[in-house]
């Protein structure tokens, strides 16, 4: 055990007063009050004499009534030293002092004792009372240099008590000691106080005195060697809804939330930057593939990762590894600080198959031990692990669920920007995809000439960051064995073919990685076609990165991508959806793993055409309700899904769209998302509201059209008016139809758009358009005498003839002489038009109507009325 840094305390004139030790991370030094009673400036020195301060009385919190004193610093450079957790030990034993060097003592018991300053006498109970040899005790008596020396733990070298040199037992004893924790439970809002709860928070200190900042450390060391690390690329676009839902997750009494989204959408880099935040408390990172199949809970693997980061800190520490790092210490002494310990799990489908197949079982003893010990968890997974193990958690114990998708807006502008990517770099389907952005980014960095040509689409970019890593792990290869040129270029062909069959390989039993030797039998460690350290070059520049007892290709999405190119399809989807049976008692294929039946799907509408795609979709989608097996069924719906929302237009494949919406297999959120035109959307959506459920039922299409209308009026309102023809009705309302359905929407939502309403139903013609307008001519008349002034003067007649028939509704309820005044400039304007006869009784009807008619108006109305009546 190493010795803590004593600092020397002493007078002006040099003369010594006592020692003292620093316990924060401020400077703040602890000693004895009598080291520097009666001192107007009190000099400190650093033990190894490179620093030394001078403070005035302003800088010194005296505390006589418990023999002690802190004493600000600044610039002194002393380690600080951590205060013991257990409180005062028992007699019998062994402590450490500096009494002319240091030396063993043993505590004898705990006696009162007084302490005499500035005239007046202190009682102090419970100060430890210390033997110690001849050669130390000289060294306590009072005015031999001990005083305000820290007492130390033999075993843990944390500080437990102050020697004082002037206490008083009433009895011979060789020396006595102030507990610092029993004098700041003396007052527990005291200086004293605050500064052991600041030790504790900054101090690290392990084995029984484990402390929050031990925790903390041993914690930061866990982020920075299992997680993803900074990289050396821009800073990532915060998301704030996410950081917001994080936030509330650990403030709220729940233990588990999980991070959804697919991948490639920054699931990893949400959860590092929750963590980035979460500096002043602890916070464990796990990885799917550390996870071992007969954990009985999460606290197994959470043991592992407090043992490796124990070994990485105990590297850095002169007193060896760190003890006391059970998972359950480590969450009590971050719960007890106020600050509970999260889990950070990222990819959990990379667990072992035969945990996975226990996954119920490791559910419900993570819950019950992450509600033990106050600890939360952070799950960060793809939609199809979530759909399952989500189910596996109590309602009590589950916050949510936090999706994540592509970046839009500003956030994705703020993306580009970081990455040196110009608008329009990018294809606009990707032009937020996160992975897509940093790659692409990486390789326009790399290349003179700024990247693909045109505007790439995502597998473009993936294709061209494989081809410069492929590169860069040849020219790795190539530098030791004086390859140049030609050699190169053969070399990142070589390795791109060996990174192919590395995803060919991993396709089989498992979770799509590589055992290890398989890994070293495609990059081997020694020499293959002349080059040696494939393993080491490929693993340096980031290709393929340790998962578990294997490896695995670095970014998830990539891996579906390059896999999909080798996955025999036929048999696949034979084996996943047409052969299927249920209970056919084979070891089903984890539903996240779906990821490269879909790339190898969208690689048939890339390569063969979208007719060729068509055919397979379209029997899928005759599995999709068939009922023969739910398996086979999910599968059959997932894939669709994961097809129709990636490819480029999917309105080529009508024929399997409209038999999925007469099915109603999807929500409202597919729809929404799906890439088709916007007349081909609400038509598919108009078949699908009549499956809706009733009110707070579930997911509505119906209410989906709702939110659409208000965020875009003008884009919705016209495609809700072709709806009105509609007369099937909605079992969840049998008193509506589509179309009256259609109709109160418009009407409900009025206030967004009106002015682009009205007109959209004076062009309709439909009697239920009519019937809306003669209701908006109630309810809203200043917006339909807008609408009658820009009529009068419309050049098409059967928009004049609507400014009459609507203008005489609205005049017996327009009150505002705004309103009155475009009346009659409607008015006006009509009776400007010597070829719209038929119109001019109207108008002049609409002339005579206003109230209190006279002057310029009324005589216009009988200038009018006298020109268009026949003379006797």
């Amino acid at each position: 055990m190493v010795d803590p840094p004593l600092v020397r305390i002493c007078d002006l004139a040099g003369r010594p007063r006592g020692a003292g030790f620093a316990a924060d991370d401020r400077g703040t030094v602890v000693t004895s009050h009598e080291a520097v009673d009666g001192l107007g400036r009190v000099v400190l020195h650093a033990p190894d004499g490179s620093g030394t301060c001078v403070v005035g009385p302003e800088s010194v919190v005296e505390l006589p009534e418990a023999d002690l004193a802190l004493v600000r610093t600044e610039g002194l450079g002393v380690a600080p030293v951590p205060v013991a957790a257990s409180g005062t030990p028992a007699a019998g034993a062994y402590v450490r002092i500096p009494a002319s060097g240091w030396r063993e003592a043993r505590v004898l018991g705990h006696a009162e004792v007084t302490y005499a300053a500035s005239g007046r006498r202190h009682v102090l109970d419970g100060a430890l009372e210390l033997a110690v040899g001849t050669a130390g005790a000289d060294a306590l008596l009072r005015g031999g240099g001990a005083a305000g020396g820290p007492v130390v733990d033999a075993r843990t070298g944390a500080v437990v008590a102050v020697l004082g040199t002037a206490l008083d037992a009433g009895h011979s004893v060789a020396g006595c000691a102030v507990p610092l924790r029993a004098a700041a439970a003396a007052d527990p809002y005291g200086p004293l106080a605050d500064l052991l709860a600041r030790n504790e928070a900054t101090v690290p200190a392990y084995g029984p005195d484990l402390n929050l900042a031990g925790v903390l450390q041993v914690a930061a060391v866990s982020v920075g060697s299992d997680g993803p690390g900074s990289g050396a690329g821009p800073e990532p676009v915060e998301r704030p809804d996410v950081a917001r839902e994080l936030t509330e997750f650990g403030r709220g009494e729940a233990s588990v939330v999980a991070l959804v989204g697919e991948p490639g959408s920054g699931r990893t880099t949400e959860l590092a930057a929750f963590a980035a935040r979460r500096t002043d408390a602890p916070t464990l990172w796990l990885r799917g593939a550390d996870l071992r199949g007969d954990d009985a809970s999460v606290a197994d693997a959470v043991e592992r990762a407090l043992e490796r980061a124990g070994r990485i800190v105990a590297a850095s520490r002169e007193d060896g590894a760190p003890g006391g790092l059970s998972p359950e210490r480590v969450a009590t002494a971050a719960r007890a600080a106020g600050r509970p310990l999260v889990l950070l799990l990222d990819g959990p489908e990379e667990m072992p198959p035969v945990l996975a197949h226990r996954l119920a079982a490791w559910s419900r003893g993570t819950e019950r031990w992450l509600s033990r010990c106050g600890v939360r968890l952070v799950v960060a997974c793809r939609g199809e692990y979530w759909e399952q193990a989500g189910t596996l958690f109590s309602a009590e114990a589950l916050y949510g669920c936090v999706r994540l998708g592509d970046l839009t807006g500003e956030g994705a502008r703020l993306a580009r920007e970081r990455f040196g990517i110009p608008a329009g770099a990018l294809a606009d389907r990707d032009a937020g995809h996160p992975l897509a952005l940093r790659l692409l980014g990486e390789v326009r960095a790399a290349v003179p000439a700024g990247g693909p040509d045109g505007c790439p689409d995502r597998d473009e970019v993936f294709a061209a960051h494989l081809d410069l890593m492929c590169l860069r792990v040849a020219v790795r290869l190539a530098a030791p064995a004086g390859v140049r040129g030609s050699g190169v270029r053969r070399l990142a062909a070589r390795v791109s073919g060996r990174l192919h069959e590395a995803a060919r390989r991993s396709l089989g039993p498992g979770q799509g990685g590589l055992d290890r030797e398989t890994f070293e039998e495609l990059f081997p460690w020694g020499v293959l076609h002349g080059v040696s350290g494939w393993a080491s070059a490929v693993l340096a520049e980031g290709l393929l990165v340790p998962a578990g007892a294997g490896y695995r290709f670095a970014h998830e999405e990539v891996a579906d991508w390059i896999q999909g190119m080798h996955l025999d399809l036929d048999a696949a989807l034979a084996a996943l959806v047409f052969r299927r049976r249920g209970g056919d008692g084979g070891v089903p294929v984890p539903r996240h793993r779906a990821g490269p039946v879909v790339r190898a799907l969208l690689l048939v509408g890339r390569e063969r055409g979208s007719g060729e795609l068509d055919l397979r979709l379209e029997e899928l989608a005759g599995r999709v309700a068939s009922g023969e097996c739910a398996e086979a069924s999910w599968w059959a719906a997932h894939l669709l899904r994961g097809v129709l929302l990636r490819v480029p237009d999917a309105g080529v494949h009508l024929s399997v769209l409209e038999e999925l919406a007469e099915r109603g297999v999807f929500g409202p959120g597919f729809w929404r998302a799906l890439p088709v035109a916007d007349e081909v959307r609400f038509e598919l959506v108009r078949r699908l509201v009549v499956r809706d459920p009733e009110p707070g039922a579930g997911e509505r299409h119906l209410d989906a059209v709702a939110e659409q209308l208000v965020a875009e009026p003008a884009r919705v309102q016209r495609k809700l008016i072709r709806w009105f023809d509609d007369e099937r009705v909605l079992p969840a309302m049998p008193d509506a139809t589509v179309g009256t359905a259609a109709q109160a929407l418009l009407h409900t939502h009025r206030h967004r758009d009106v002015d682009d309403l009205i007109e959209a139903l004076v062009d309709c013609g439909h009697a239920r358009a009519v019937e809306l307008l003669g209701t908006l001519a109630d309810e809203e008349p200043s917006a339909v005498c807008r609408a009658v002034e820009r009529w009068a003067r419309d050049e098409r007649g059967d928009r004049r003839g609507a400014a009459v028939s609507f203008g005489l509704r609205v005049a017996g309820r327009v009150t505002l002489e705004v309103d009155l005044g475009l009346l009659r400039r409607a008015a006006l304007a009509l009776l400007a038009r010597p070829g719209d006869g038929a119109l001019h009784g109207g108008a002049l009807a609409l002339l005579l109507r206003e109230p209190g008619c006279c002057g310029g108006s009324s005589g216009a109305a009988r200038w009018g009325f006298s020109r268009s009546s026949p003379r006797p």
